[in-house]
């Protein structure tokens, strides 16, 4: 009778070892909010949605939950921090005051009408919001707080200028709302400085040049 003789076992190969994995550092709540920012800039807020922002920071969407609830919490975080920041800024330029109220309100309206790229960024980011404004009443009650700071900024500079009261906050809110249309004008991306340049001159030669109280004869 045959003996069957058994297959020799199959040669196990020695396991590959892995590279290690570098690690990446742990990413902080304001990382996430940059991230949102940013997607919100560029498309408005429904980019900011959790498994896109973590594809952008390429984490797993578990990193979020470190930091916020859920998408409401992150939103609302923020709109907060932008909220913050605008009355931080208004206050910082409402302290900064010359002996020349044209020149301050001049140098107002060219920080208002910047081409740099972190401001065109600002300007989409708050386009998106005043739309996100219209369906939600805790977004529309923050804008409504930041437009009034502005407007006590802008009022109080051009109070300097006519010295008078009227006078000021007509050409306050004359002034916010051709800011405004700006803003509209130069988040195109057919946009340019010289667009940019034209626009300027036209709101520094009507609401503030024209403006200043003319000399004696």
């Amino acid at each position: 009778m045959p003996i069957e003789r058994q297959a020799p076992a199959p040669r196990r190969r020695a396991a590959t070892p892995r590279p290690a994995r570098a690690e990446v550092p742990r990413l902080g709540r304001d990382d996430w909010l940059d991230a949102a920012f940013d997607a919100v800039a560029e498309g408005g807020f429904d980019q900011a949605r959790v498994l896109v922002i973590a594809a952008r920071l390429d984490v797993t969407r578990g990193s979020f939950y470190w930091h916020f609830v859920d998408h409401a919490d992150l939103i609302r975080s923020l709109v907060t921090r932008w909220q913050a920041r605008e009355i931080a800024e208004d206050r910082r330029v409402q302290a900064q005051s010359s002996d020349d109220p044209q020149a301050d309100l001049e140098q107002l309206l060219d920080l208002a009408l910047s081409r740099r790229d972190d401001d065109l960024k600002a300007v989409r980011f708050e386009l998106a919001l005043r739309g996100l404004g219209r369906r939600d009443p805790d977004v529309a009650q923050r804008l409504v707080e930041v437009d009034a700071a502005r407007m006590a900024l802008f009022e109080a500079k051009f109070m300097r200028l006519t010295r008078e009261p009227q006078a000021a906050a007509d050409l306050a809110a004359l002034f916010y709302l051709a800011i405004t249309g700006s803003f509209q004008a130069l988040a195109r991306p057919s946009a340019n400085a010289r667009i940019a340049a034209y626009l300027r001159s036209v709101i520094a030669d009507y609401l503030i040049q024209r403006q200043a109280p003319r000399p004696p004869a």
